[in-house]
């Protein structure tokens, strides 16, 4: 299971269930995926076919839902 968190821009900002304890999100649209981690800072940690210019816009979407990301990452870990 992958619930949506966000649709922003084109992009699709998800968990998985059953991954890994460190806060991360993944998101997907057209050209491709990335994943980020969100503790102990934002940072890139995989990326399949997005270029540079999308990474930095995705980096800045998860900027400005911060909060709301790392919340629903604990809500999606306690259910």
């Amino acid at each position: 299971m992958s619930p949506t968190i966000l649709k922003e821009k084109g992009y699709r900002f998800f968990f998985f269930s059953r991954e890994e304890d460190r806060k991360h999100v993944h998101v997907t649209c057209t050209d491709g995926e990335a994943k980020f981690w969100l503790e102990p800072e934002i940072e890139m940690s995989k990326n399949y076919n997005l270029l540079r210019t999308q990474l930095k816009e995705i980096e800045k979407i998860i900027e400005v839902h911060y909060d709301e990301l790392k919340a629903a990452w604990e809500k999606h870990k306690t259910t």
